[in-house]
């Protein structure tokens, strides 16, 4: 009986000090999961007439010991591209359609050193991260081989580059230490006219010892606003009416410059 009584003595026991390692463990972890923070200082742009860009700076606080890399995206979709060939040997013409699946149609990575100094293949593919994680991401079709895809992946990166909703740089985080022994980091960028309304997000990601060891986000909105929203809800609802009226406007900015031209002719 005493035996009996001596065990089941000690069951409690052992449960209070697991439940009591297990609370002791959470004070431990909550500062490192909050060591990482993140805000837009222009998280909503609005799109006016007179709209022509704008800009954005991502800024936070990270610990000291850190690298940081920031990823601007907005959410993956499918695009179509026609694809440029020569016919005959001598005139370049549409020879094909390529489809380009799971890709964001903004982009742009900016990190505190070269993305190949920071982190390995793995870890940037695993977090899409650069274009060669992106084009690894990327399903293109139709294409032969890998070569091919990459070939068309170079060219895909190229033209969103010239449209200046791609973009890689390194170099441009500015941090500094704070009173409290923190990092701060911030870094302003210009955000392009020809990135399209919608929601953006903003991926801050802390490197030590060549792996993400934490992350955070920040959002960014892009939303049209006054007469530019109507007549793109009217474009995108009543596309006929759009079309008259957007012929009724150029017969009238014409028939204006007529009359000025005629005008100035007279004199």
């Amino acid at each position: 009986m005493t035996t009996n009584g001596a065990r089941n003595s000690k069951v409690p026991v052992v449960v209070l000090t697991a439940v009591l390692l297990l609370v002791l463990s959470f004070p431990l972890a909550t500062p490192a999961s909050a060591m990482l923070t993140a805000s837009a200082n222009h998280d909503h742009i609005t799109i006016g007439f007179f709209y022509n860009g704008s800009t954005i700076s991502i800024r936070g606080e990270s610990d000291p010991s850190e690298e940081l890399i920031i990823k601007i995206t907005a959410p993956e979709e499918h695009q179509v591209l026609k694809q440029k060939g020569k016919v005959g040997g001598m005139l370049w013409m549409n020879v094909g359609t390529l489809k380009f699946e799971r890709v964001p149609n903004f982009y742009a990575i900016h990190s505190t050193k070269k993305l190949e100094d920071l982190l390995s293949n793995e870890e940037l593919e695993k977090y899409t991260i650069g274009y060669s994680a992106l084009e690894k991401h990327v399903e293109v079709t139709p294409v032969a081989n890998e070569q091919e895809k990459s070939k068309w992946f170079g060219e895909f990166v190229k033209f969103k580059e010239d449209s200046r909703v791609y973009a890689l740089s390194s170099g441009k985080i500015e941090t500094k230490m704070n009173e409290a022994g923190r990092q701060e980091y911030s870094i302003q960028t210009d955000w392009p006219y020809q990135a399209a309304p919608g929601d953006y997000a903003a991926t801050v990601y802390a490197v030590k010892n060549g792996k993400v060891v934490e992350q955070t986000e920040t959002k960014v909105k892009v939303e049209q606003v006054g007469m530019v929203k109507a007549l793109a809800t009217m474009a995108h609802n009543n596309a006929a009416f759009y079309g008259i009226l957007s012929i009724g406007i150029a017969l009238g900015a014409g028939f204006g410059v007529g009359l000025v031209f005629r005008g100035g002719g007279s004199h």
